[in-house]
């Protein structure tokens, strides 16, 4: 019998053909985008040990400088002295182990009792944390720890860090003792089955469905789905899709959105479908100009990058808080003149008021400001009047003149290669192909602008490379921009000619 970590537990209760992949073909699974999760996850647990630990007399079980058998040995003693907290103690019962993130000495009642804290890097207890806590308990009690409560800590939002590396309140506890522990048969019923898939000489069959993507994407997606053949045109580029609807198209048939009739459409999903079909664009070009006709010079093209920290690292910001630390700014003057402005701070140091300060300086007092899907860009906005209230009017007047380009997309133009998505980066590709985020070096999402200014603020970072991300960011936001510039020319009709970016 092998013995299942939690994690290959709960993965079971996910799928059993991900438990066995798991075990057996482990190098087919594609888990790069649970990398960020993982260290996310290790950062809230650093900082949950300083606060359950304020003394400093807890002790950490280091997995992976004793090894499990060692680990294991050396948290059955430390558990059964209970002088100290216990942090990743490791705990064993037939069939599984698990390792706790927080386990603090009770002896309330005269008796050496633990109370048992997981700690999650979520805002708030998931649906498929009380099966994570249900396995953990009974694995703890199974091997013969007595429990006196058992809780879930996860991140505060309402939290904010005042500085000097105090955290307390960034964690709120849900008590789960009365579930937690009333589960005991199921979970060893769970580990039961595990076993005896874990065992199987092949992995066994199981289709693809809802399953793939809840709780988690698994990493065996491409695998499973390697020799399906997807339709040209998926259900999921039908915009605003509910699921029940998705599946009741499924359910009757129905793979290619070509094929859905269209009085089971709304008037948008007709378009989408019609497109598909013909393999046109649709284009309400007289419409798009008239949108931005009211608007006059100078035009300004903004855009923002954000860092976001699940434990907040600068004085007055929030778990997760989006953090703005670059703009790009693009000005189109009535003659035609085009420059750009930027603003990136990779000091380490907050950069939210001097990235206010420059945002006022270089959007001057009039003249719209454009940008793509405004609810972001005026919500940043909104945060940092909140914060800096001297700027408060100033900052404030820039949301005023905010103009969304995204509506204007959404209404007037679609293009069959947008697949369902009026994202810059679905709609450019249709309007300006030149245009290709795929030739940036390094920054070419969000997602990796925020992984690279992570990189950049610490430390360790060389200043060659940190010169080499300060220019990767410039050239993405800069392009986002110079999009919505494009975009611009395109929807008001001055597409000829093409507008050229500027250094």
């Amino acid at each position: 019998m092998r013995t299942l970590s939690k994690s290959k537990i709960i993965a079971f209760r996910q799928c059993p053909k991900r438990l066995w992949l798991d075990l057996h073909k482990p190098e087919l699974c594609d888990d790069s985008a649970s990398e960020t999760v993982f260290k996310i996850g290790n950062q809230v647990g650093d900082i949950a040990r300083t606060i359950y630990d304020s003394e400093g007399t807890g002790v950490l079980i280091d997995i992976k400088a004793l090894g499990h058998g060692e680990a294991l040995t050396r948290s059955a003693k430390l558990l059964a002295e209970g002088h100290s907290p216990v942090f990743e103690a490791g705990l064993k019962t037939e069939g599984a182990l698990a390792y706790a993130d927080v386990m603090l000495p009770d002896r309330s009642d005269d008796t050496l009792r633990w109370r048992m804290v997981e700690v999650k890097s979520s805002t708030s207890v998931k649906e498929y944390h009380h099966d994570d806590i249900a396995v953990q308990s009974h694995i703890a009690v199974s091997s013969g720890v007595r429990l006196s409560s058992v809780s879930l800590a996860h991140i505060n939002t309402s939290f904010i860090y005042q500085g000097d590396s105090d955290y307390r309140g960034l964690l709120q506890e849900a008590d789960l003792t009365e579930e937690a522990l009333s589960r005991g048969d199921e979970v060893k019923q769970w580990i039961a089955d595990a076993q005896v898939v874990a065992a199987m000489a092949e992995e066994p069959e199981v289709a693809t469905g809802p399953h793939c993507t809840k709780p988690f994407t698994c990493g065996f997606c491409d695998y499973c789905n390697r020799d399906k053949v997807l339709p040209e045109f998926p259900l999921g580029s039908l915009p605003k899709l509910h699921i029940r609807k998705r599946e009741q198209f499924e359910s009757e048939g129905y793979a290619d959105l070509r094929d859905v009739p269209d009085e089971l459409l709304n008037a948008v999903q007709r378009r989408v479908k019609q497109c598909s079909v013909t393999g046109d664009a649709f284009f309400d070009a007289d419409g798009a100009a008239a949108d931005l006709s009211p608007f006059g010079f100078p035009a300004y093209f903004l855009d923002f990058e954000t860092i976001l920290f699940a434990v907040p690292i600068w004085k007055g910001t929030r778990p997760y808080q989006q953090i703005t630390f670059q703009f790009s700014l693009h000005t189109l003057a009535k003659s035609g003149q085009l420059a750009q402005t930027a603003f990136l701070d990779l000091s380490g140091n907050d950069p939210s008021e001097p990235f206010a300060k420059a945002l006022i300086s270089a959007c001057g007092k009039k003249g719209p400001v454009f940008v793509y899907n405004a609810t972001f860009e005026t919500s940043r906005i909104r945060e940092l009047a909140e914060r800096f209230p001297d700027l408060a009017d100033s900052l404030l007047a820039i949301n005023a003149r905010v103009v969304d380009l995204l509506p204007i997309a959404r209404n007037r133009y679609y293009h069959p290669s947008q697949q369902g998505s009026w994202s810059i980066k679905a709609v450019l590709p249709a309007v300006a192909p030149e245009l290709n985020y795929d030739n940036l070096t390094g920054v070419q999402d969000g997602g990796m602008a925020q992984e690279v200014f992570r990189e950049a603020i610490q430390d360790e970072t060389s200043a060659e490379r940190k010169r080499e991300i300060e220019q990767q960011l410039l050239a993405y936001c800069r392009l986002d921009t110079f999009a919505m510039v494009r975009l611009w020319q395109f929807f008001s009709g001055r597409d000829e000619p093409a507008l050229q970016d500027v250094d």
